[in-house]
């Protein structure tokens, strides 16, 4: 009975920072990524047609928006200091009824992906500096079970890919998206 309680305020509390979080921020704003001066769209007079190097252009990063690739959610991340909101982590996963050995996350939550768990960094492959936390989240993941991939992220702004399960990592920085 303790325990339910536990999780229904804690539910109810995640409910209501979600709500003050959007009331402080307009669910339609979008974050434009930083324009580049050799840009085609802020280059190219306004009479000529864009070159078709303005198809390539990343789309912008919504807060309300759902990510799910390495370099969409780095640029959550990057932006907005969180993860996108198709996150949830693996005890609430469970709360739901989430099996990770049955692969059901998509048919217990609305095509939700693991994310926001601490990551013990036990390898000590990672930068450790005192204070730092890191987490990690999925990419790509499109149901059933869970692939290799992942994102490592820290408190201070640290970014990190590994697609072989944490055997080897790739920071990835801002001005590289």
């Amino acid at each position: 009975m303790k325990r339910t309680t536990l999780y229904l305020l804690l539910l109810i509390l995640a409910v209501i920072v979600v709500w003050y979080t959007n009331a402080q921020e307009p669910a339609d704003q979008v974050v434009l990524p930083p324009a580049d001066d050799s840009s085609p769209l802020t280059s190219a007079p306004a009479d000529e047609p864009v070159s078709e190097a303005a198809a390539d252009q990343v789309e912008p990063i919504r807060r309300d928006g759902a990510y799910t690739s390495k370099d969409d959610v780095a640029r959550y991340l990057f932006t907005y200091g969180e993860l996108p909101p198709n996150f949830i982590t693996k005890q609430a996963a469970r709360d739901l009824g989430w099996v990770a050995q049955e692969g059901n996350l998509w048919e217990v939550s609305d095509q939700l992906s693991i994310g926001g768990d601490r990551f013990g960094n036990r390898e000590k492959l990672l930068p450790d500096e005192p204070g730092r936390i890191y987490y990690e989240c999925d990419i790509d993941y499109q149901g059933g079970r869970r692939g290799a991939k992942r994102i490592v992220y820290s408190n201070d702004g640290l970014v990190f890919y590994t697609d072989n399960h944490y055997e080897s990592f790739t920071q990835i920085k801002e001005a590289d998206l």
